[in-house]
C-alpha cells in the first residue's frame, strides 16, 4: 500500500468531524451544494447511475477529502463530470471525432468516456495516469450543482469503498454519515448501477466497464468497438482494480438451466442450514416462489433495466438480513445483462458453480 494511502486509511477512522444535512434537491439545496464545492468541500449528490462523492476536479485538498471518506486508494480514478460537451475541453485533449459522434448520441446519460488528460488536471483525479473519464450525467440535479458551481466535478459513487454503490440518499447517509457536510436527496437513482466506460484513445474504442449504455448500441453508432480490455487498459476506467459492489456475505452465482438451478441453490441453502449458516437467495419475480426463507427478488428477468436499478440495494437488503451466503440466479451475459453480470461478478469475486 502506498505511504498516502495509509495516511487515508489512518485519518477515515479519526474522530467524525462534519455534521452530515440532508436536504432537498430544490434551489436553496443546489445553491448550498455548489457553494460547499466551492468552498472546497465533498458533496453527495444523485445522477441517474448512483449517488457520487463531488468535490472541485482541481482542487487537491478537497479531492483527498473524497478519498479519505471512502477509504478508496489513491491509484483508483475517478469521472470527471461535466455540464457541457464545452467544458470537456477544460480536462480533456484530443477529442475525436468519434468521441464528438458519441457525445452527441450518448450524452447526457450514463456513458463515460477516456480520453488524454490535460495537464492541469490533478494526478488523483487521474489515479496518475495520462487519461481522465468524462461524462454529462442526465440527472437534472447533477447538472445545475456543476453548473452553479463553475467547475467540472471529480465524482466516484458515495458509498465506502468496497461496499455496494448507494442509489439512494439513505444508502450515501449510512456510509457517509459524518464524513461529509451535505447530502442531495433527490429519490432513487433510475438506472442503478454506473455507466458504461469507453476508452476513445486509440483507433478502435474499447469497453473499460459494461453499463447500460451497451455493447450492441455503441457499436450501431460509431461501428467497431472492442469489449476485451486488458487489465492493464481496464486500469483507465475507475471501479475495475479492486473488489467492490460486494455485501457483507458471500456471493456465489449459479449458472445452468433454470429447473437445475432451483434445485442446486435450495440443496445449498439446506446444507449451510445443517451447519448453522443464514443463507439467502437473489433471484427473480418469475422464480421467487421456488424459494422460502430469506428470498431477495431483483425484479422480473424480462425487464433488465428493473434488475439493474434493484441490485444494489437488493446488496445492502442482504447486509440488513445478516446472511452468511447468497446464491444469485445468472443472467444471459448480453445486452444489458452483460453489465448486470459483470457487477455479480465482481461482488462474488468470480465464484459461480456452472450446473
Amino acid at each position: 500500500m502506498y505511504i498516502y494511502d495509509k495516511i487515508l486509511s489512518y485519518m477515515s477512522k479519526q474522530t467524525k468531524k462534519y455534521t452530515t444535512k440532508t436536504v432537498a434537491p430544490g434551489l436553496a439545496g443546489i445553491n448550498q451544494a455548489a457553494e460547499l464545492i466551492k468552498q472546497g468541500e465533498v458533496i453527495a449528490f444523485p445522477t441517474e447511475t448512483v449517488y457520487g462523492l463531488g468535490a472541485d476536479c482541481f482542487n487537491v485538498t478537497a479531492l483527498k477529502k473524497i478519498y479519505r471518506a471512502k477509504g478508496r486508494p489513491s491509484d483508483n480514478p475517478v469521472i470527471v463530470h461535466v455540464a457541457s460537451t464545452e467544458q470537456v475541453h477544460d480536462v480533456a485533449n484530443n477529442v475525436s471525432e468519434t468521441a464528438k459522434k458519441l457525445m452527441d448520441h450518448f450524452w447526457p446519460g450514463p456513458l463515460t468516456l477516456v480520453f488524454e488528460k490535460k495537464k492541469d488536471v490533478p494526478d488523483i483525479v487521474t489515479g496518475g495516469l495520462k487519461t481522465v473519464a468524462v461524462r454529462i450525467p442526465q440527472h437534472h440535479v447533477a447538472q445545475a450543482i456543476i453548473e452553479q458551481a463553475g467547475v467540472p466535478i471529480a465524482a466516484p459513487s458515495a458509498n465506502l469503498s468496497g461496499k455496494p454503490s448507494p442509489t439512494t440518499a439513505q444508502a450515501v447517509l449510512s456510509d457517509m454519515d459524518g464524513k461529509i457536510s451535505l447530502i442531495i436527496d433527490s429519490g432513487p437513482c433510475e438506472v442503478g448501477i454506473e455507466s458504461t466506460v469507453l476508452d476513445v484513445t486509440g483507433k478502435i474504442p474499447i469497453i473499460l466497464r459494461p453499463g447500460m449504455v451497451t455493447y450492441e448500441m455503441l457499436s450501431e453508432v460509431i461501428g467497431q468497438v472492442d469489449r476485451k480490455a486488458s487489465d492493464d487498459e481496464k486500469a483507465k476506467s475507475p471501479g475495475t482494480k479492486y473488489s467492490h459492489y460486494s455485501p457483507n456475505a458471500n456471493l456465489t452465482i449459479i449458472h445452468g438451466p433454470q429447473a437445475a438451478i432451483s434445485r442446486h441453490i435450495l440443496i445449498k441453502i439446506s446444507a449451510d442450514a445443517a451447519a448453522g449458516n443464514k443463507s439467502g437467495v437473489m433471484c427473480y419475480d418469475q422464480t421467487k416462489r421456488n424459494y422460502s426463507g430469506s428470498v431477495i427478488s431483483l425484479g422480473s428477468q424480462y425487464n433488465l433495466k428493473e434488475v439493474a436499478k434493484n441490485l444494489y440495494e437488493a446488496f445492502r437488503k442482504a447486509d440488513e438480513m445478516a446472511l452468511t451466503n447468497v446464491y444469485v440466479e445468472a443472467l444471459d451475459d448480453k445486452n444489458e445483462g452483460s453489465a448486470i453480470m459483470n457487477r455479480l461478478m465482481h461482488a462474488a469475486n468470480n465464484q459461480v458453480e456452472e450446473i
